[in-house]
């Protein structure tokens, strides 16, 4: 049996008296559409943060290919291929749509202050060809018609898949999307829905967090479903549809 791509062991986090994760188990394995969904509050985005380096775990461990992550900086993890995108847009305003997205690929260079400061041609001809990946990704989330554009000037669903654009500009192997369809009206909603599945077909993971639960059905290989910080069921759309705990703590409850 292969190893999993991300293996969370046991994972909790503690602030103060609150535990807001508390002793989730799963796996991921290359390649698919794996969702995290919940009622608000249940603890989607601080499981995302504590895998993505933003938390330090309490108690547990986070392996990527089988390597502890758990506690590393999102630098190192981004560096190790592990991108993600925020609930809240984390878009740089006052730059244009396209230097957005090679913002995201600096992690990759080798740039050193010398070569910066002396301008050698080869680190011109680099920043020519980050420009041409960075215009090759936005056309991919299908954002062309705003290479040129400022970012301050682009329509929040627009905003949203630049988003996107930048994190795969890392070049990731795990991609986490915090709840990408948020405020999209269905148009949008279902461009990213095909987004997602070609970043998947691609080979690039995608765990997601997303209230839409026709695209998590539509799109997920796999679901998590968490309740008060804890594992209450995994598996399939079919599965977890049909889950009577889930139905009522979710689906068909306060969600």
């Amino acid at each position: 049996m292969s190893m999993a791509l991300l293996d969370v062991q046991n994972l909790s986090i503690h602030f103060g008296g609150v535990k807001a994760v508390q002793d989730v188990s799963f796996s991921i394995p290359e390649g698919v559409v794996y969702s995290v969904i919940g009622p608000n509050g249940a603890g989607k985005t601080t499981l995302f943060n504590l895998i993505t380096g933003v938390y330090r775990p309490t108690h547990g461990d986070i392996r990527l290919r089988g390597e502890s992550i758990a506690g590393k900086s999102p630098d190192l993890l981004a560096r190790r291929g592990v991108a993600r995108t925020f609930q809240n847009l984390q878009v740089c305003m006052n730059m244009s749509a396209l230097e957005n997205v090679m913002v995201g690929a600096h992690l990759r260079l080798d740039r050193n202050l010398l070569k910066a400061a002396l301008r050698l041609p080869g680190l011109a001809r680099r920043d020519e060809a980050l420009r041409d990946e960075a215009a090759g990704l936005m056309a991919y989330v299908g954002l062309e018609a705003y290479t040129g554009a400022r970012a301050d000037s682009m329509p929040y669903g627009a905003l949203k898949r630049l988003e996107i654009a930048r994190a795969l500009a890392m070049q990731p192997r795990l991609i986490f999307l915090d709840e990408p369809a948020a405020g999209l009206n269905p148009t949008e909603t279902l461009e990213v829905d095909r987004l997602i599945r070609r970043i998947a077909d691609s080979g690039t993971t995608v765990v997601l967090v997303e209230h839409d639960m026709k695209m998590v059905m539509n799109l997920s290989d796999r679901i998590l479903v968490l309740d008060y910080g804890r594992k209450l069921a995994e598996g399939s759309a079919t599965e977890i549809r049909n889950n009577p705990a889930v139905v009522a703590a979710y689906l068909g409850g306060h969600a």
